[in-house]
């Protein structure tokens, strides 16, 4: 029996003993042959259109279908596809067919006062794209790699690494991420994903004039990486529902990230997910100033997931080093253009020099510019917050007894992501590295936590710990991290018995 329609008020159990009340609007909306999704978890009922749950499903057919052809395909075809992708974005008659289409995705996104910080297709953008591309090309074969071989008297196992299969990633509008995704190529998976609506039509002309041919250029399947075309949230909703998934990989916001890993850990897939950020950066007792100083402004210069969001300052280097602290993150923003936010508990805004506490700023917004204090108080300081902001730094500074505090401070109230010590003291930086719950420690700028800039890998997702711990070397979840192990036995005893 199916579900056909649906009524004002109607109750759906989830979770076990709770229900959720259909809503007049979702009543209306839903039709015939549409899919609605209960997610366990929280109750949310989304409803997914017949019309985009075929376009997901005819998505991973391709690719599913190409998984099976990609097992046949040779470590030279693999590479000839990055090396075409690569050299399709370095032309510069493909590159302003992409530029044009993004210019238009821009555009739109301005004018509905959404943010652009990330959906620009900036040289930049274009050249870590192109030396992602080649990194792949250039990186060692993963497949069939021997981790571990065991040798028995007339008999031996082998463990090898193996593709892991179907990759469904859905990311946020950053047209860079692109060439991320095509990265599980590299170990011989498929890939189908959704990119943030903002950014499919750059998408889909990186996917017309870039991708689709280096495949076939490749005499790879096409279906071996495939853009779900359609613009609707719940495309990710119906990808990550569909069991053939081997592996649910999310980026974006950390609700709709949380949504969706939701959404597959109940279709029983694994879900990889990387929806929350913001770092966190300590001065100790024994902090260099100028090192400090230095260390905020070069954690500060744009806003992703591994910018400054928290700064802890020890209470007997306050009077030192928390109007420096203000002074730099004014810096930043002044290299921006936009001005810079401090948030602080209105028992520390003392420490910041009077004619901070009084300046105002032009912040740049997503729906514009405003007039606003450098400066807000607060009574509490709800350090879980991640500011997001366009070229207008922002962040919170907290005022501390002691090393041991900020470190109980990170562990309650942050993603568990990124954790940085300035200190001179040796034996503050261990404790400090034991201390914290974080995926990546350090003792400088918190922005070098980025795959391609760390392993010369463009990754899939980094990892937080905020969900538990997570799989793929350092914390960063790469294509050639997403693999499985097959056993293979070879025996050269014929008469071999248990």
């Amino acid at each position: 029996m199916k579900l056909e329609r649906l009524t004002p008020g109607m109750l759906i159990p989830w979770g076990g003993d709770r229900l959720a009340v259909v809503s007049e609007a979702l009543a209306a909306a839903f039709t015939p042959g549409d899919r609605l999704i209960v997610v366990q978890e929280s109750g949310d009922l989304l409803h997914v259109p017949a019309s985009v749950a075929a376009t997901v499903t005819t998505a991973v057919d391709q690719a599913h279908a190409a998984f099976g052809e990609l097992r046949r395909a040779g470590e030279d075809q693999i590479r000839r596809f990055f090396d075409r992708f690569a050299a399709a974005l370095s032309s510069d008659a493909t590159w302003e067919r992409i530029a044009a289409a993004n210019a238009r995705d821009v555009e739109r996104a301005r004018a509905a006062g959404r943010s652009t910080t990330r959906l620009e297709a900036t040289p930049a953008m274009r050249a870590d794209m192109i030396a992602g591309l080649i990194a792949w090309r250039d990186a060692p074969a993963t497949r069939g790699r021997i981790v571990e071989q065991v040798v028995h008297p007339g008999w031996m196992a082998e463990v090898e690494t193996a593709p892991l299969g179907v990759v469904g990633f859905v990311f946020e509008g950053r047209p860079n991420v692109f060439a991320d995704a095509a990265g599980v190529i590299r170990g011989g998976n498929a890939v189908v994903f959704r990119i943030g609506s903002d950014a499919l039509g750059t998408a889909r002309a990186i996917a017309e004039h870039a991708l689709a041919p280096a495949l076939a250029e490749a005499g790879l399947p096409a279906g071996a990486a495939v853009l779900v075309d359609s613009a609707e949230r719940a495309a990710g909703w119906a990808m990550f529902s569909d069991p053939r998934l081997a592996l649910a990989v999310a980026r974006g916001s950390g609700p709709a990230v949380a949504q969706l890993g939701a959404v597959a850990r109940q279709a029983g897939i694994p879900a990889s997910l990387h929806g929350t950020g913001g770092a966190w950066l300590v001065a100790d007792v024994s902090a260099d100033a100028a090192r400090f100083s230095a260390a905020v402004g070069a954690s500060l210069d744009r806003k992703v997931c591994n910018t400054l969001n928290v700064c802890c300052i020890v209470r007997a280097r306050a009077g030192e080093l928390a109007p420096l602290f203000a002074e730099s993150l004014w810096r930043a923003g002044e290299a921006l253009g936009h001005g810079a936010r401090l948030h602080v508990s209105a028992a520390d805004a003392a420490l910041v020099p009077k004619a901070l506490r009084t300046a105002r700023v032009t912040t740049r917004r997503a729906d514009g510019d405003r007039d606003e204090a450098f400066v807000e108080t607060h009574a509490s300081l709800d350090l879980g917050h991640e500011w997001e902001w366009e070229r207008t730094p922002e962040s919170w500074l907290a005022i501390v007894d002691d090393l041991d505090t900020a470190i109980a401070l990170f562990n309650a109230n942050s993603p568990r992501f990124i954790a940085s010590l300035i200190a001179e003291d040796g034996v503050a930086q261990q404790r400090f590295y034991e201390g914290v719950e974080a995926a990546f420690v350090g003792d400088g700028f918190t922005r070098w936590v980025d795959g391609q800039y760390v392993f010369d890998r463009p990754e899939l997702g980094l990892s937080n710990w905020q969900g538990g711990r997570l799989l793929a070397r350092g914390g960063v979840l790469s294509g050639d991290g997403v693999v499985t192990l097959r056993t293979r036995m070879r025996q050269s005893d014929p008469t071999l018995r248990r």
